[in-house]
C-alpha cells in the first residue's frame, strides 16, 4: 500500500501501489503544465464517506511506494484517468481495464 502525502499536514491518503504509480503519472504531467484540479476518493471502511483534495502546483506532494520495484504503466488506465483529471470533477480513482481480459472475453 503506497502513500500520497498532500501538502505540510501529516495526513496521509493510502493508496494500492500499483494504483499510485499511475496517479502519479497523471497528477505531475498536470501540475508541470500548471494546471490545478481535484483528486477525490471513497471511504469504503470509515463513517467518513468520501473526501476531496485541491492539487495545485504551489502544495508540496509526496508519493511513497512499498514495493521497490516501479509498477509496469498500463497506458489505457493512464488515459482513462487522464480523462477523469480533465472533468469538471476531478480525477477520481477508476478501475483498471486489463486489455487482455477484454480480448479473452471478445473470444
Amino acid at each position: 500500500m503506497g502513500t500520497l502525502h498532500y501538502g505540510g499536514s501529516d495526513d496521509y491518503i493510502h493508496i494500492e501501489d500499483r494504483a499510485l504509480a499511475h496517479l502519479k503519472l497523471v497528477i505531475t504531467t498536470k501540475l508541470r503544465r500548471h494546471e490545478s484540479f481535484t483528486l477525490s476518493w471513497k471511504h469504503p471502511d470509515s463513517p467518513i464517506g468520501r473526501s476531496t483534495i485541491w492539487i495545485h502546483p504551489s502544495i508540496p506532494l509526496r508519493f511513497t511506494f512499498d514495493t521497490v520495484e516501479a509498477a509496469e504503466l498500463n497506458p489505457r488506465w493512464v488515459q482513462d484517468l487522464m480523462e477523469t483529471a480533465n472533468s469538471t470533477g476531478g480525477i477520481a480513482p477508476i478501475y483498471e481495464v486489463l486489455e487482455a481480459a477484454e480480448e479473452s472475453a471478445a473470444s
